[in-house]
């Protein structure tokens, strides 16, 4: 509890037991004192439910989880410098406007995009992002620990405690691992979805009039 809130606490329950302690030592009860009464239970009554809601309104944050793996950046080979450009850009964006502590990028059944904390391991995607596609919405998984299907998400780092899977039509995913449970907001999911959005136009436009050969990433 912070501090304002608990001298607003300290006070209501101080004045309620004065108010009470005044009733009982009073030599005879009059209109005027029983109203003088009421009126500083309920300032005193008041003071402490301002403690309460102040409490609710400023939560404790949830500790920042340390995930296992290297920051870094690893680009599919052979894509336009238009495309190049975007990746980075949007990806900074959302690792230092977000909660967001690892990106992916798939489109197409290939990697394009890695960028923060790396895992060692590569990514396939299962029931979770079939269900992303079908429904075309975001899923916003705010404790994977909970989640039976979370052995899904194994290109992401091991210990990573919330993802987001934002679904890019039919053809692509971004997976956005967060630092910590219930870290990301709506307004987070709104960041997600608007470059998720421009990301498929240039996605479409750049990769069918270059499209990708196989080759090893590029790391940064």
């Amino acid at each position: 509890m912070p501090l304002p809130a608990r001298l607003c606490l300290v006070i209501g329950v101080l004045g309620l037991l004065l108010s009470v302690g005044n009733q009982l030592t009073a030599p005879e009860l009059s209109p005027a004192l029983e109203r003088a009464a009421v009126l500083s239970s309920l300032l005193s009554v008041g003071l402490m439910l301002i403690s309460i809601l102040w409490t609710r309104a400023a939560p404790l944050a949830p500790e920042r989880v340390a995930l296992d793996g290297e920051e870094g950046l690893e680009l599919a080979a052979d894509l336009p410098e238009p495309l190049r450009q975007e990746l980075g850009w949007g990806s900074q964006m959302l690792l230092t406007a977000t909660p967001a502590a690892s990106l992916l990028l798939l489109w197409r059944g290939q990697v394009l995009l890695r960028r923060g904390v790396l895992a060692d391991s590569r990514f396939q995607p299962g029931p979770i992002c079939a269900r992303a596609w079908t429904t075309q919405k975001a899923i916003n998984l705010v404790n994977l620990a909970l989640y039976p299907g979370r052995n899904e998400f194994e290109g992401l780092p091991t210990n990573t405690p919330a993802v987001i899977v934002q679904p890019i039509a039919q053809d692509g995913l971004l997976l956005v691992a967060g630092w910590s449970p219930r870290c990301f907001t709506r307004s987070d999911e709104s960041w997600i979805e608007g470059w998720s959005q421009k990301l498929r136009m240039q996605l479409e436009r750049e990769l069918v009039s270059s499209p990708l050969h196989p080759g090893p990433s590029e790391e940064a």
